[in-house]
């Protein structure tokens, strides 16, 4: 689990581990992107929302408060874990750990069947645990960044994982869509074939196979990290880490103020980056929703933001070593800001909230109608955009934390997004089902936005 050190050459390249040990950690990213690709936007969340909730209303809101459930329980524990595994020094024993909780949890997602027994609480409970194992494992991911370039590689290697990993959630939608969900009245799929493995079409078992597929993509491409990628040697047992750790945390927290910095980032943080996840994660149920689509539909969706984010994030990796992360995260979140209002604008009779537009004819094709091909335009936009945002963002964490508490610090940098992770989603949720509206309930996501984009403007982009 060792790689040798980094020739000189390799060093002046900006980097500090082998090819064999980056390319590893970067498959990371697409081992775990089929999770929120397949299970938290396009398949699984917008099939519970039609077919498992009573109500696509009711769908949004039990979807809102799952997902916060889950970011509650992250903002809690990631720091803290966080600091444990800087006591500890090792990191792939965590990641071990949590990916068991993705496996479990996306597996038990099949579950789930229309109208049976516990059907809800199955697939609240299977996605929340799924989602917390894929997010811990990434917060000690992520701190293996510095050992392996440069800083001034940091957003090219940021923006490589998160391209790699969208690449990946195209093709395990591909895959899905093509061989797995089929359109219950033909009961073919994307493809134009039955699905494999008899999955039957009327009780939609392509889209709970979602979860499983999910959750076996991972466990096969998440083995690179492990087998090449250089782990921290252990400094500490369990115990003696877990003092070390919460006694360092504690020191962290109350000495913020001498890295107020890294502070106001990370409030910064807390405020944009979970509204576009909350984005991502209603995006689908919402066009569901309002224009009726179905799994096809939502997943032809999926693959063209997940195509432009991809190019999103190589441009915005490329741009990130240019120009610096800060400036690409506040250009990217104000062209957000913009998109985010103009997508909330169309439904099946509008666009623009007042220019009215025919619907879809039945019989007329997939997004026959004026007001889903807008949606699918701005959708577009919003996945280029997206790419930026979360590669950069993540580059800049990485340059502007203390070295020697790198680990603590992502995980404060994971609580940064997930304390918003179950305030969006509650949000939305509650919106959601006071308003009976769903887009009243997405509409609250853009004040996340402005509020992030705000405070960014304060933060000094270097070690300090």
């Amino acid at each position: 689990m060792t790689s040798s050190a980094a020739t000189p050459s390799e060093q002046s390249a900006g980097r500090r581990a082998s090819r064999g040990a980056i390319g590893a950690w970067v498959m990371f990213d697409w081992a775990t992107q089929p999770h929120y690709t397949l299970v938290t936007t396009f398949v699984f969340a917008p099939y519970f929302a039609a077919h498992v909730a009573e109500t696509p209303v009711a769908g949004q809101a039990l979807w809102g408060y799952a997902t916060g459930a889950a970011g509650l329980a992250i903002a809690l524990l990631s720091p803290v874990l966080g600091a444990i595994a800087d006591a500890s020094g090792a990191r792939k024993p965590w990641i071990a750990a949590f990916s068991l909780l993705l496996v479990v949890g996306g597996l038990s997602l099949w579950f789930a069947v229309p109208g049976g027994e516990h059907a809800v609480a199955i697939a609240l409970v299977g996605f929340a645990v799924a989602t917390i194992g894929a997010e811990f494992a990434t917060v000690f991911t992520n701190a293996m960044m510095p050992a392996l370039v440069d800083d001034g590689h940091l957003g090219r290697l940021s923006g490589t994982g998160w391209a790699i990993g969208y690449v990946g959630g195209l093709v395990s939608l591909v895959v899905v869509l093509g061989f797995f969900v089929a359109n219950p009245d033909s009961g073919l799929t994307l493809f134009g074939v039955a699905p494999i493995l008899g999955l039957d079409p009327a009780d939609f078992a392509g889209d709970r196979a979602s979860g499983p597929f999910a959750a076996v993509w991972y466990a096969l491409f998440v083995l690179p990290l492990f087998l090449l990628t250089p782990d921290q040697p252990r400094r500490a047992d369990f115990s003696h880490a877990v003092r070390g750790g919460l006694a360092g945390l504690k020191a962290t927290l109350a000495a913020l103020r001498d890295h107020a910095n890294v502070g106001l980032y990370l409030l910064a943080h807390m405020l944009y980056a979970d509204g576009l996840v909350a984005l991502f994660a209603f995006g689908g149920i919402y066009a569901a929703g309002i224009f009726g689509w179905t799994s096809i539909e939502l997943g032809l969706f999926g693959i063209l933001l997940t195509i432009t984010a991809t190019v999103g994030a190589v441009v915005g990796g490329r741009l990130d070593d240019r120009f610096g992360p800060k400036p690409v995260v506040v250009v990217a979140l104000a062209l957000l800001i913009v998109a985010s209002i103009a997508i909330l604008s169309v439904d099946a009779d509008h666009v623009g909230f007042v220019f009215a537009v025919e619907p879809a004819n039945a019989g007329g094709g997939l997004f026959a109608s004026t007001g889903e091909r807008f949606y699918l335009a701005i959708g577009g936009v919003i996945g280029a955009l997206a790419g930026p945002v979360q590669s950069a963002s993540r580059s800049l964490m990485a340059r502007i934390a203390p070295r020697d508490k790198i680990t603590e610090f992502f995980g404060l940098y994971a609580l940064s997004g997930k304390l918003t992770s179950f305030a969006g989603p509650l949000a939305v949720g509650v919106v959601t089902a006071f308003a009976q509206s769903q887009r009243a309930g997405i509409s609250v996501l853009v004040i996340f936005f402005v509020a992030g984009a705000a405070l960014l403007l304060a933060v000094r982009p270097a070690r300090t």
